[in-house]
């Protein structure tokens, strides 16, 4: 028990809060000529000056509710408190005071452990000392728990909804780093095995050919050159211990392949164009996984789709794929209807400096777009 206490103490902040958008502007500039009005045309509305600039005063601390959840809610919790001392004892009982819950919403949403428990412990407070003069009956005080604990629980399930969300997407992000390393680990694994054979035919003529020894050094050179800038892009990628295959991964070549691999559903036409010399293995196979991906969410998710048309474009400074289809219902068709692996492709194209994009077209389909460079840098 004393452990669970502790750690939902010391439970930080849920990282990058936004910050105040014009939802916030809106949102104030709305309730304050609400609680305006209010007061001018409710007619059992006590202290009625007071009231309006109480309420309409505390309105503006629902822009930093976010970013300060605590101190808002401890300003509008004391400012409320010491309103009686003004109106005679009479507490601020404005309809429009209703905003105060989505401050309360935002403290467990946004607050930190230690904030969440002062801010409860303040909120209790209150109740407490309105109990003690006599502002509370006892069914009153069972409707302000009851209203607290929904704002609190509400503000906890989108909280630890949204850090599952980040987990998941972290996950994805994971394993499309570990397949973009086991692509680059295998091409470094082909070319040390093409090495070692160059230079072991070497030895073998070096005796009676020395011209064909040489002839191997150079060719071992070239491809530990290679080697070493594809050793240079495994850097800060993360992996698991598989074992390495000595066989190159998929490459820009092997989407023809996309064309044949189903017998049923909408025919797959690829299109490459441009040259792709000396384009570095790592693109080669981001290109084809993104593609690969790109054509399995097409075949799953576009209805009644009759054409998927695969096209890659190579010019001197990027590579340019795209991949589209003809499907209907695109205006109900999202990202995540496709699941994550838009989010892994986002990633893939990422780690490489390029970007990759997904959305529906004008009429009707759904286009995947992706840019990488050709040298293939590592972000």
């Amino acid at each position: 028990m004393r452990g669970l206490l502790r750690s939902l103490w010391n439970e930080p902040r849920p990282p990058n809060p936004p910050r105040r958008v014009w939802r916030d502007w809106a949102l104030v500039g709305v309730l304050v000529p609400v609680a305006v009005l209010e007061g001018i045309l409710r007619p059992d509305l006590p202290w009625r000056a007071v009231s309006v600039v109480v309420t309409a005063g505390l309105v503006f601390t629902l822009l930093w509710r976010r970013t300060r959840p605590l101190p808002m809610v401890l300003i509008i919790f004391v400012v409320t408190s010491l309103a009686p001392l003004f109106t005679g004892g009479a507490p601020v009982e404005t309809y429009t005071m209703v905003y105060v819950l989505v401050a309360l919403y935002a403290l467990f949403r946004w607050g930190s452990g230690r904030e969440t428990a002062i801010g409860f412990a303040i909120m209790v407070a209150s109740v407490v000392i309105s109990v003690a003069a006599g502002r509370l009956d006892a069914a009153d005080l069972v409707g302000a728990f009851a209203v607290m604990f929904s704002s609190f629980a509400l503000g906890v399930a989108f909280r630890f909804r949204a850090r599952d969300r980040m987990r998941e997407l972290d996950q994805v992000k994971l394993l499309e780093r570990e397949q973009l390393a086991r692509d680059l680990h295998d091409t470094v694994a082909h070319h040390v095995s093409a090495m070692a054979i160059r230079a072991q035919a070497g030895l073998a003529t070096a005796a009676t050919h020395p011209g064909a020894a040489t002839d191997a050094l150079r060719v071992i050179e070239a491809e530990a050159s290679r080697t070493l800038a594809e050793m240079r892009a495994m850097v800060r990628v993360l992996r698991r211990h598989d074992p390495a295959e000595l066989a190159p991964g998929k490459h820009i070549a092997d989407l023809e392949q996309l064309a044949g691999q189903a017998r049923v559903g909408p025919s797959v036409d690829v299109d490459i164009r441009g040259d792709l010399e000396g384009l570095p293995p790592s693109v080669g196979a981001a290109i084809y996984r993104i593609a690969q991906e790109s054509v399995t969410n097409a075949r799953r998710h576009a209805r009644h789709a009759t054409r998927i048309e695969v096209s890659v474009a190579a010019d001197d400074t990027s590579v340019r794929l795209r991949v589209s289809d003809d499907g209907d219902g695109s205006s109900t068709r999202t990202i995540s209807s496709a699941g994550y692996g838009v989010i892994g492709m986002i990633e893939r194209a990422g780690l490489l400096g390029g970007t990759c994009e997904a959305g529906p077209n004008p009429g009707r389909g759904w286009t995947v777009t992706a840019v990488l460079p050709r040298t293939g840098a590592v972000t």
